[in-house]
């Protein structure tokens, strides 16, 4: 069934919301806190392993690991950044958490719009929820997304009980993120070679890395700014030569 691995995800985060919701209950503030922080070492952790993957390189006859690809890093960044600040998407992303705040009886959560755009940022950026959409979306193959739906719930959950339930909310940009994607991947597929997607792994993890390190020292980096990066990194496996 094509969709199948959306609706997966999208329960999934949802089920990792109420867990996290029941859990939260347990904590008092000061180990809610440390929550958080743990949770963004965590994802610090993963975009780091995620980045370096992408980063490193093994030479064929010495097996030494060289860095490259730091120039796609900056540039993507940079005009992405650029690009993002010039629409205001993390605004746009606010506005519509102000707008799920009030419409679900919670304007009484003063952390509701952070932990729904922090939840719906981690969840939604990298390669695997676009592969796997247009995965699903081309064969009805969804099991890049069940993979993924396992990890979504786990991360949700612990956001959920350290910020909030507005985390749970972050079910809605991801049912219309991969939904978007299944119902648009004939269309999609040609664009992402393996280079493009390669790409798009690199600059999804250090996105995710930014994410955690607003979880980490507080809202430092407004990420959502930096999302049309991901789309420079698409078209940088376009260019005639080699990052």
């Amino acid at each position: 069934m094509i969709g199948l691995g959306t609706l997966i995800n999208t329960a999934a985060v949802i089920g990792g919301g109420v867990v996290g919701g029941i859990v939260k209950k347990l904590f008092d503030e000061e180990k809610q806190q440390a929550l958080i922080k743990t949770c963004g070492v965590s994802v610090l952790f993963i975009a780091v392993a995620g980045a370096m993957e992408g980063m490193l390189t093994a030479e064929k006859e010495t097996g030494k690991l060289v860095s490259g690809k730091a120039m796609l890093v900056v540039l993507c960044l940079a005009l992405g950044t650029v690009i993002g600040e010039l629409i205001g998407i993390e605004k746009g992303f606010e506005r519509f958490g102000e707008w799920l705040k009030r419409k679900t009886g919670n304007s009484g959560d003063a952390g509701f719009v952070n932990a729904f755009v922090t939840a719906s940022l981690t969840v939604c950026i990298g390669a695997m929820a676009i592969v796997g959409a247009l995965k699903d979306g081309i064969s009805g193959d969804w099991s890049v997304l069940a993979v993924k739906s396992v990890l979504d719930m786990l991360i949700v959950a612990v956001m959920t009980s350290s910020m909030g339930k507005g985390c749970a909310f972050s079910a809605i940009p991801i049912f219309l993120f991969e939904g978007s994607i299944t119902l648009l991947a004939r269309l999609i597929a040609p664009v992402m070679t393996d280079l493009a997607t390669a790409y798009l792994s690199l600059i999804g993890s250090v996105l995710i890395f930014c994410v955690g390190v607003n979880l980490v020292w507080g809202k430092l980096l407004r990420v959502a700014n930096m999302l049309p990066a991901v789309l420079f990194a698409v078209g940088a496996a376009y260019l005639p030569f080699d990052f």
